[in-house]
């Protein structure tokens, strides 16, 4: 190996904190705005992610890239921020409407209005792909802030149930119970949305 490639790939691993937000700003907001719906959040995680690597600077190995890096430490931040979220109020089962019959010869069915809806085959088209991202995003904001939490560590971080149950607080049994609701909520929010 030469010179001038062993000084590249000395060079390739190093952190340089004055190029963060014109390098890596856009895709980091990207990253946290598709977690938490929100610009003024997004943009928040986003600098704390910023100040948080200036202080760990001396804790950079150059096992990885920069950029995985600072990801590494922006996931950090949105799993505390759903930390932090999911303490407040969860919503009450009075306050959530059951989608199955819960009495008679029908209980356990769905209730007919409240039934899944046939979707489009088209979501392997990038048109339809991006309108529907569109929608999942609106319809995750609509979300209780736990439910939330729950839905996007668990499917969009893909953090496994236990580490899920001990950053939120929570047993498995109710965090099955928060995904289940999580999704039956997502797919009426979308079938409004999506399937008009």
């Amino acid at each position: 190996m030469s010179s001038n490639d062993q000084k590249t790939e000395e060079n390739k691993n190093t952190l340089n904190p004055e190029l963060w937000v014109g390098k890596h700003g856009d895709y980091l907001f990207n990253y946290a705005f598709s977690r938490v719906q929100s610009n003024d959040l997004a943009k928040d995680l986003v600098q704390d992610t910023f100040v948080a690597g200036l202080k760990a600077m001396y804790s950079f190995k150059g096992k990885s890239s920069e950029i995985t890096w600072l990801i590494s430490i922006l996931k950090r931040k949105v799993i505390d921020h759903y930390r932090k979220s999911s303490t407040k109020k969860e919503i009450t089962t009075s306050e959530y409407i059951k989608p199955f019959q819960s009495e008679g010869a029908g209980e356990g069915q769905w209730i007919m209005d409240r039934a899944p809806k046939e979707w489009p085959s088209e979501l392997d088209d990038p048109i339809h792909r991006k309108e529907f991202s569109a929608i999942l995003q609106k319809c995750l904001s609509t979300l209780p802030d736990k439910w939330k939490a729950v839905f996007v560590l668990k499917f969009i971080e893909e953090i496994n149930s236990d580490e899920v149950c001990k950053e939120l607080g929570c047993t498995p049994s109710n965090l099955w119970v928060m995904v289940h609701r999580a999704r039956l909520k997502l797919r009426e929010c979308i079938e409004i949305n999506w399937l008009k």
